[in-house]
């Protein structure tokens, strides 16, 4: 999703630059090297300084300025940190690290979905995963990624977990970005496919290890995809809409002498 509006392009620049560490952590900036950097007012430097403090990327005290604080510190499951992340020449472990948050998490929601699950949730649990044998049929990849997104999200909100359901943003964002970053197989994944269809039935049948095991084998094989990514080999990352340089800044008045 593109940044909206000027300040909204400045966050989007200075976070890539936070994520790629392109800024220390422990510099500090001014307010005025925000705005000569970007070319923009005090007005829109400030209000982007807010947006990454909400994230926890910066701190901004009086007669101090911005810090940059430690990725320790950070939101890391903000979607548009992870986004950051992703498209950084740290990409590799923002993958890896998001391989073993599904890992952990996925196989028990899929067995909290499968006993707890209501109705509704069912139903859509398995229309999301026909969605997607649809979509691989059809080489459709726009829906192939939206489809999975769905099924993941409807299953981590089925769960009855409260907690879980909300990190359905970071799975999605992780998935939603494979086309951008190129992770997609070519032709799509069929197995894939059938692994989530066995998962949505376990679910909707309310076989909780069964729905475990199908939702365990479709993580561990995105896991072992993104090793393969990670050691260079098929579906090795490339560059992509990520990667392209932002536009540059407006002209910046020069310093007075």
């Amino acid at each position: 999703m593109e940044p909206r509006g000027l300040h909204g392009q400045v966050v989007d620049r200075l976070g890539r630059a936070l994520a790629a560490g392109e800024l220390d952590e422990g510099q500090v900036l001014r307010l005025e090297d925000v705005q000569e950097r970007y070319g923009v007012s005090r007005t829109v430097a400030r209000e982007a300084v807010r947006v990454l403090e909400s994230k926890r990327l910066v701190t901004s005290r009086p007669r101090v300025g911005v810090t940059v604080c430690p990725m320790s510190a950070w939101n890391l499951y903000d979607p548009q940190v992870i986004r950051w992340r992703l498209a950084s020449p740290r990409r590799g472990t923002q993958l890896r690290e998001l391989a073993e948050l599904r890992a952990a998490v996925e196989p028990a929601a899929a067995a909290l979905a499968a006993a707890h699950a209501g109705e509704q949730a069912r139903r859509e649990l398995v229309a999301a995963a026909r969605a997607l044998t649809g979509a691989a049929r059809a080489g459709d990849r726009e829906g192939f990624v939206a489809a999975d997104a769905a099924f993941h999200r409807v299953l981590l909100a089925a769960s009855g977990n409260g907690m879980f359901a909300q990190l359905a943003g970071v799975t999605e964002e992780l998935l939603v970005s494979r086309e951008e970053l190129r992770l997609l197989p070519e032709p799509l994944d069929t197995a894939a496919v059938l692994r989530h269809l066995d998962a949505a039935e376990a679910v909707a049948a309310g076989r909780a290890e069964e729905a475990a095991r199908a939702v365990g084998s479709i993580v561990r094989a995105a896991g072992e995809e993104v090793e393969r990514i990670l050691e260079g080999g098929p579906c090795a990352l490339s560059p992509s809409a990520y990667d392209r340089p932002p536009p540059p800044p407006s002209p910046s008045p020069s310093p007075s002498p």
